[in-house]
């Protein structure tokens, strides 16, 4: 955990350094919308903040989830109030969009792991069938697709289908 910086982001999961993949096109196109869509409206009404592949340490793991939602209160901050750089604590939220060359249990295990500390959510997009895995508090997974209306954190107002987050793919 005190390596340097890689580009991509390394993760530090159960004792080994991995290296995440670099992101391809519609992996790029859909992280960028879903942080820009959490964001319009959590965001602006100080509900949340979703950050792009920011590193989270907790429970001996160093993981960067593709998106990493925070509640607004729960977002650590400097004694003058700017963000911090540095974030310790589990994300509330955490998102992660399966690349051709990831092992779909390894990501998964990811999300499970943020749900054991605490998270209250967790989606594993899957590009190639189009579904949406949802990990919740209580890591129970289940999975979503077509018309499925996906969950989300309580208080973000956002309507989505797993339909409408695969057909940013076509814009």
């Amino acid at each position: 955990m005190q390596l340097p910086e890689t580009k991509p982001a390394s993760e530090f999961i159960h004792g080994q350094i991995i290296q995440k993949p670099i992101p391809q096109g519609e992996h790029s196109l859909l992280q960028g919308t879903l942080c820009e869509t959490i964001n319009q409206i959590a965001k602006s009404q100080k509900i949340a903040k979703a950050f792009p592949e920011l590193r989270c340490v907790f429970g001996r793991l160093a993981i960067v989830p593709d998106i990493a939602v925070f509640r607004w209160e729960r977002i650590p901050r400097l004694p003058s109030g700017r963000f911090a750089n540095r974030f310790e604590i589990h994300p509330d939220w955490a998102i992660e969009i399966l690349s051709s060359d990831q092992k779909y249990k390894q990501v998964l295990g990811k999300l499970l792991h943020c749900a054991e500390y605490g998270a209250e959510l967790g989606w594993l997009l899957d590009t190639e069938d189009e579904s949406i895995l949802v990990v919740d508090s209580d890591r129970r997974v289940k999975e979503f697709a077509n018309g499925d209306r996906l969950p989300v954190l309580n208080g973000i107002d956002l309507d989505l289908t797993v339909e409408q987050v695969f057909s940013w793919l076509s814009l």
